[in-house]
């Protein structure tokens, strides 16, 4: 799959995901149940669980190594976000192909096409300093689409992200978000916890045991979840 069309078709996805969970005309900042939405603060926010997932603390753990497999859910969780605020800012502007053709040709897209990355090659320190970037841009006003899109990818970059991997793992986070919504997130009665493993957990293993079509990866998760049952 080309990358204009797997840009296109996790926004479509995006879009479909916000429609069912928040209600048609999220956009206008509420949800259906009258609840203040806000994509910036949440960016920001699973910025900071991103820098969880490095050993960045002087005083704790000082020499164990980043959490790789969480370093990528975060930064598809990010994109999540990052979807829904370039959705949010688009509406009635530009239609969802508009919105992908100007996500390729953002100049740092070129790069997070292409091959991947190394996240060993680079000093936690770096990395850190530029997700704190993308948190500084999110939890002010005056920046541009075009700004997060390009600070995001350099990010995702630096965490050994590409577009491949960006585009499989988010199949399954937004198959994994869609499946908590259908079992009780916003009420409060989901489990997050499986047989002592997070969902992300679960999801990353079924994953890399090679399932990644959506109606697999649901009935996947469906299993899982109720094996775990008390």
């Amino acid at each position: 799959m080309e990358n204009y069309k797997k840009i296109k078709e996790m926004f479509l996805m995006q879009q479909r995901l916000n429609d069912e969970t928040n209600g048609v005309g999220w956009e206008d900042g509420y949800t259906k149940n009258g609840k203040l939405i806000n994509w910036k603060r949440c960016i920001y926010m699973e910025c900071a669980e991103l820098i969880d997932s490095f050993a960045w603390k002087h005083w704790k753990n000082i020499a164990a190594a980043p959490d790789i497999d969480n370093i990528v859910i975060e930064i598809v969780d990010i994109w999540h976000f990052v979807m829904s605020y370039v959705l949010e800012q688009n509406k009635n502007l530009k239609s969802i192909d508009e919105i992908a053709s100007e996500v390729i040709s953002v100049s740092a897209f070129r790069e997070f096409s292409a091959h991947r990355a190394n996240i060993e090659d680079y000093s936690i320190y770096e990395i850190v300093n530029d997700i704190e970037l993308l948190m500084h841009e999110t939890s002010g006003f005056n920046f541009s689409v075009g700004s997060l899109l390009q600070d995001y990818f350099r990010v995702a970059i630096k965490c050994g992200v590409n577009l491949e991997v960006l585009f499989a793992k988010y199949i399954g986070k937004n198959v994994l978000n869609k499946f908590r919504q259908d079992n009780g997130y916003k009420e409060g009665s989901y489990r997050k916890i499986w047989n002592g493993k997070e969902d992300n957990v679960v999801l990353v293993e079924i994953l890399n045991s090679g399932v990644l079509e959506v109606g697999e990866i649901y009935a996947n998760l469906e299993k899982a979840y109720k094996n775990s049952e008390i």
